[in-house]
């Protein structure tokens, strides 16, 4: 396949671009607003399709090198960084489709021309999913809600699945893409959070839409894992707690600063602390980049697996990292004036995101005796 030459640094241009980005973040974080301005410069820079492969008309960066902008974009508006990060999850996934087993190139070049949205319904729908699809001539009728749907104001496309019962009664999880502009598709006004309040994350509410029968791309039985989600969590778990590496990485700079300009005698004991702590943090999210091997990996339930522990540590130490910081920078961080307090309280979302730590012990601990 040919490949044209890439031109952009990207990471520099989202260090470019990062002012612009801090402009309004306490603003929207304030008024629980979605960053409509920061997703238009992005748009026009075309970083919707900068990991979609050249030959396709998308940018052609590397996966670790998304990942790395991601992480670089939470420096500056933390809920940019996570609602772009649901965008190229879904991107990845379909880039790793189109390397492995050459399919999805229409759809990787329908986003690249248009710069289209995706948005994602996987955290809350996860094994079981939710909502009904009622079969009708040609298809089916979705009736469903589908809550935390990141950058859900702005999409174009739904990626997401629901609940169908045959004539006999059992029951089957059917996967699909959907457009969010059309009859029978509305949003609730219900994203009113304690962090990451600028992600424009909410509730879908489906009634009646139709679904092509052509636009099944998977059915599975329901609670029951498939092998698709070793191919999407090993993709999307990276991908997403970049921002909160990224979140991690400023508060460390944010105390570091602190600590500069007023020591105190148990300063060098806090900052050491503190960087051990980012560095842990900073291994394991590595680890998980490992495991995704710049999309050239094998599906494996095993490597799934770790992914999601190495998903829980990052989680833990991430927060951990954040409330160090906070601790170091001392009183006026507890202030909304000081950017701790807005990273302290949108790094707490990384424990919602799959799996929640018990659900993720319970699945690793399954995976690794054979239950």
């Amino acid at each position: 396949m040919e490949t044209t030459v890439r031109t952009k640094d990207w990471k520099q241009l989202t260090h470019k671009l990062g002012p612009s980005f801090a402009k309004n973040v306490d603003q929207n974080d304030a008024e629980g607003r979605f960053a409509h301005e920061n997703y238009a410069l992005l748009k026009s820079e075309k970083f919707f399709s900068a990991l979609i492969p050249t030959e396709l008309g998308g940018g052609g960066v590397t996966y670790n090198e998304m990942c790395n902008i991601i992480r670089i974009m939470a420096h500056y508006c933390g809920s940019t960084a996570l609602a772009f990060s649901m965008h190229q999850h879904l991107v990845a996934t379909t880039v790793w489709k189109y390397k492995h087993k050459n399919e999805g190139a229409e759809t990787l070049r329908r986003i690249a021309k248009d710069q289209l949205t995706l948005v994602s319904t996987g955290a809350k729908d996860w094994l079981g999913s939710n909502g009904e699809l009622i079969q009708t001539e040609g298809g089916y009728l979705l009736s469903a809600k589908k809550h935390f749907a990141s950058q859900s104001v702005v999409g174009d496309i739904a990626v997401t699945s629901s609940i169908f019962k045959d004539l006999e009664g059992k029951e089957s999880v059917l996967h699909f893409s959907t457009p969010l502009q059309q009859k029978g598709v509305t949003f609730l006004d219900d994203w009113n959070t304690l962090g990451m309040r600028a992600t424009g994350s909410q509730t879908i509410v489906f009634n009646k839409v139709f679904i092509p029968k052509g636009a099944i791309a998977l059915k599975r039985d329901g609670n029951e894992f498939h092998p698709v989600w070793n191919v999407v969590l090993t993709v999307a778990m990276p991908l997403i707690m970049s921002a909160y590496i990224g979140l991690a990485q400023k508060a460390e700079a944010l105390a570091i600063e602190s600590a500069k300009r007023r020591s105190q005698n148990h300063t060098n004991y806090s900052i050491g602390q503190l960087h051990t702590t980012f560095l842990g943090c900073k291994v394991q999210w590595n680890a998980m980049l490992e495991m995704a091997n710049n999309l050239d990996f094998k599906p494996l339930s095993r490597n799934t697996a770790d992914t999601l522990a190495y998903k829980t540590n990052v989680s833990n130490l991430a927060k951990e990292t954040v409330s160090q910081a906070l601790e170091i920078i001392g009183g006026q961080g507890f202030y909304k004036e000081h950017e701790i307090e807005r990273l302290f309280r949108d790094v707490q979302a990384s424990t919602f995101h799959p799996l929640p730590k018990w659900n993720q012990y319970e699945f690793t601990g399954k995976q690794i005796i054979g239950n």
